[in-house]
């Protein structure tokens, strides 16, 4: 297994299909049961119209952070093996999704591994990923988050993500 000290990682969840809200909860309780995984924080949900592949329903997306012991490759492995779980299947990019886990951030861990690029290559050109990372980190009082607010400001489409609220 990874590391001795507990990492903090950075994990983006969106779903824009079925009980959409469900499949984020099931989610992050199969992180938080995993022996090696503690769920710390977590952003509120927003929905967020669909990017590239555009026909098809809207997203819930939310950050959370998490404590573990498990290194970068093992914690992507259970996130895979997460999204197996709940039914996630790969037919369109950026298509439909029961579930989809992106890790975003791995500490300060840098790498260009072909399967796991951290930072997250594309997360500063998406709203939907910076506006619910800056408020988890915010929470959180995390060291990064004014780093990541400043990125925000350069970043397009901001005003489609909004906080979700099902009582609408």
């Amino acid at each position: 297994m990874g590391s001795q000290l507990p990492c903090c990682a950075y994990l983006a969840l969106g779903s824009n299909m079925g009980d959409r809200e469900r499949y984020l909860e099931d989610a992050i309780q199969c992180l938080d049961n995993h022996e090696h995984i503690y769920v710390s924080g977590r952003s509120h949900i927003y929905e967020t119209e669909p990017v590239g592949y555009v026909d098809q329903d809207a997203f819930l997306n939310m950050v959370i952070e998490v404590e573990t012991r498990l290194s970068a490759q093992e914690l992507f492995a259970v996130m895979l093996s997460i999204e197996n779980k709940l039914g996630r299947i790969r037919e369109i990019r950026f298509g439909p999704r029961t579930i989809d886990l992106d890790l975003l951030l791995y500490d300060d861990l840098r790498q260009e591994d072909p399967q796991l690029i951290l930072p997250h290559p594309r997360m500063t050109e998406r709203a939907f990923v910076l506006v619910p990372l800056v408020e988890v980190m915010q929470q959180r009082h995390s060291r990064q988050a004014g780093e990541w607010a400043g990125q925000l400001d350069q970043v397009d489409g901001k005003e489609g993500v909004r906080v979700w609220n099902p009582m609408q």
